[in-house]
């Protein structure tokens, strides 16, 4: 019992520790499309060309992998979207049903099964050094292997229960 809490102890200090990246994250992505977008006009400007895709693409990465690893993090701290029509009336033990439900019925099932159809998508990326078309783009199979590991990190959450 004692190595199982230690476990739950662990994931949950790397969830923290994921959650708190994404803040860093976030304000790059600001500081990346605040730059791209200053270069843009004044690019236009001066006639000269000083924006890049791979600057819209890291926005993007940036984005995705926001989103994806800050989902524990998000569920772990009770602050994930809600469609609260029943939710909100019930008891507290309602509600812990209503979770536990949907963590054992939908949220594991379906972060397993996406790790599991990811992985040789991801390996087939990092065999190819996949890389977007666009020019100047960026390299796709790093953003492509936080996919598997936001799904991990997902099914990880449930030892909060």
């Amino acid at each position: 019992m004692r190595a199982l809490l230690k476990l739950a102890d662990a994931i949950d200090w790397l969830n923290e520790q994921v959650g708190r990246l994404m803040y860093v994250f976030a304000m790059i992505m600001i500081l990346i499309g605040v730059y791209n977008a200053t270069v843009r006009y004044l690019g236009s400007f001066i006639g000269r060309n000083l924006s890049s895709n791979a600057y819209l693409e890291a926005q993007w990465y940036l984005f995705g992998a926001m989103f994806m690893l800050g989902a524990a993090y998000t569920l772990k701290h009770n602050a994930h979207v809600r469609v609260d029509i029943m939710y909100g009336r019930l008891s507290a033990k309602g509600q812990a049903w209503i979770e536990l439900l949907g963590t054992v019925l939908f949220l594991l099932p379906f972060s397993i099964m996406v790790l599991y159809l990811s992985l040789p998508w991801v390996e087939f990326s990092w065999k190819l050094h996949e890389v977007s078309p666009n020019p100047g783009g960026l390299a796709r199979y790093p953003i492509k292997t936080v996919i598997p590991i936001a799904f991990a990190l997902s099914c990880s959450w449930s030892s909060y229960f």
